[in-house]
């Protein structure tokens, strides 16, 4: 079989190379093929952000610009996209500086790196500069401009950056590099023009559709297709996991089919009782609608990985993977999510947490993909977790919580989701979904059973907790002991009940003019980790 030549804009030109393995990573090829060394190999797994580099492609008639990891990212994936790496900050023509004055001979963000003292050993300086330069473009894109650049906010310059370490620990410089950034003579990209070059890849691309080593198909029917006439080839999205399989495996690949080009899959609808997220969708995007819909789970969000990789990773290939410890999964099974599976014999919907048969065993078909995942929104506006009823004395809350050595960029040692509504004191809905306790991502209904129709009460709370430490028997391993984690399950579901207290008693204040009880502080929906056990010593008194 063949390989299709691979096409992308760089420096204001179409780029074709032929004869590219499937399963050669972008970083592979521009330090090893292109010769271009800027771009650093770190870790391998996507983990320090030293490989970082950004890819542009069009949504909506616009450009879309995403820092991704190159060194998991397959090469043939970004076809028909554009590519900027450190080097073409300074070389590409597509970048016009906005002020006819400025003869800066560096991009903003290096100036801003360069005078904030931003750069110690510098190995990891490239993919902060890569990082900032997309955070930089999205800024530009969104409006958010001042005077001279984008104005970038610490926060936003700590997200931007989730996924990039320092070893050097020169983390505040970076983040005043990020706000200095901007009062510097802005530069954008030439989008026309570099829309117009992506517009003659995607012409071009029409002529080499057929069969390759590495097939991208444009329609969902074609996707299908493919599927059931080879069903040995490895699916991929965004390989955030089966990048790891080559550098880290040294696993080869003959064939590689991608699902992320059909249009059906990347498309969010909102329904007037579901969000229908196609399986093609970023994670960062995923996480952003589901944010919108519920605004207390943007924080857990952020925690799923660095920004590079969840702007490359799919909420489909995270589900279909069926790792035990992947985050989204717990958050749609307390969500009631249903999965939707197509082949070309048709399509056919269940339960996410009937989908796993075992460790990362699932019911798909050889011939089958996971098209769509299905998320129930609350009834109206009113009904919202975390917002009281229209019916007088309930409450519905959802929270998802993420317990990992890390704070950022780490896999969870145990992941704990919960929605429930309680009406009038009594427990009247639930649903649980955990990770990293058991093979699979699992529903713990043994816990739901122990709460359904019982007192939202501290009693109640601890006969649960115990019921969710019985469910399950996780294993040991790097990452926690099986007794660590039985214990964290036990104390997350307490964090719970607390947290409820906390937003039961303010929505009481704001009706009734009730005050806070005195044993709980104001602040509780945003506690870190490290407060939690001083909560559970006031539980026990």
């Amino acid at each position: 079989m063949h390989t299709r030549p691979l096409r992308f804009v760089r420096r204001a030109q179409l780029v074709t190379l032929p004869h590219v393995p499937p399963d050669r990573t972008l970083l592979d090829l521009l330090r090893e093929d292109l010769g271009q060394t800027g771009t650093k190999e770190g870790c391998g797994e996507g983990d320090c952000g030293a490989c970082t580099v950004v890819l542009a492609e069009r949504h909506e008639g616009r450009l879309r610009y995403r820092a991704v990891n190159s060194c998991i990212r397959l090469a043939h994936s970004i076809d028909g996209m554009a590519l900027w790496t450190v080097e073409d900050l300074t070389r590409d023509p597509l970048l016009r500086r906005q002020c006819a004055d400025a003869a800066a001979d560096l991009h903003p963000v290096q100036q801003a790196m360069l005078e904030c003292h931003g750069s110690q050993c510098g190995f990891c300086t490239p993919g902060f500069v890569m990082s900032l330069f997309g955070l930089y473009q999205n800024q530009i894109a969104a409006g958010a401009a001042g005077r001279g650049g984008p104005e970038v906010t610490a926060e936003q310059a700590l997200e931007a950056l989730s996924g990039n370490l320092c070893r050097c620990t020169g983390y505040r410089p970076i983040v005043q590099a990020a706000q200095r950034m901007g009062a510097l003579p802005a530069v954008a990209v030439d989008e026309a023009e570099l829309l117009r070059l992506l517009e003659l890849l995607a012409q071009d691309g029409k002529a080499l559709e057929g069969d390759f080593a590495y097939e991208a198909p444009r329609s969902l029917p074609a996707l299908l297709a493919a599927r059931a006439a080879r069903p040995e080839a490895q699916v991929v999205a965004g390989c955030t996991d089966v990048g790891l399989w080559v550098t880290q495996q040294q696993r080869r690949f003959a064939q590689v089919l991608d699902v992320t080009r059909v249009p059906e899959l990347r498309r969010i609808d909102w329904h007037a009782d579901h969000i229908a997220i196609g399986a093609a969708v970023k994670l960062a995007e995923a996480f952003g609608a589901l944010a919108q819909q519920w605004p207390q789970l943007h924080d857990f969000g952020a925690r799923f990985a660095g920004l590079p990789v969840r702007n490359a990773g799919t909420l489909g290939g995270n589900v279909a993977n069926g790792s035990p410890i992947g985050d989204s999964m717990p958050l749609l099974i307390a969500l009631g999510a249903q999965l939707v599976l197509a082949s070309t014999r048709g399509e056919r919907t269940l339960a996410l947490e009937d989908f796993y048969t075992g460790y990362r065993r699932t019911q798909l078909a050889p011939d089958e993909l996971l098209v769509r995942i299905l998320v129930p929104r609350p009834p109206s506006p009113s009904a919202a977790p975390d917002a009281l009823d229209a019916a007088p004395h309930s409450l519905q809350l959802l929270r998802a919580y993420k317990v990992s050595k890390r704070w950022e960029d780490d896999i969870s040692a145990v992941c704990l989701a919960l929605q429930v509504e309680v009406v009038a004191g009594v427990v009247q809905h639930v649903r649980i979904g955990a990770g990293g306790v058991a093979a699979t991502p699992a529903r713990a209904r043994q816990t739901e059973a122990a709460l359904l129709g019982q007192p939202w009460t501290q009693a109640s709370i601890h006969a649960a907790a115990r019921a969710l430490q019985a469910e399950f028997t996780p294993l040991s391993d790097l990452r926690a002991s099986s007794a660590y984690r039985r214990a964290v399950l036990g104390r997350l579901l307490q964090r719970f009940w607390l947290e409820s207290q906390a937003a039961g008693a303010h929505e009481d204040q704001g009706q009734n003019g009730l005050q806070h009880p005195p044993h709980l502080p104001q602040q509780l929906p945003s506690l870190e980790h490290h407060h939690l056990p001083l909560l559970l010593q006031e539980v026990a008194r």
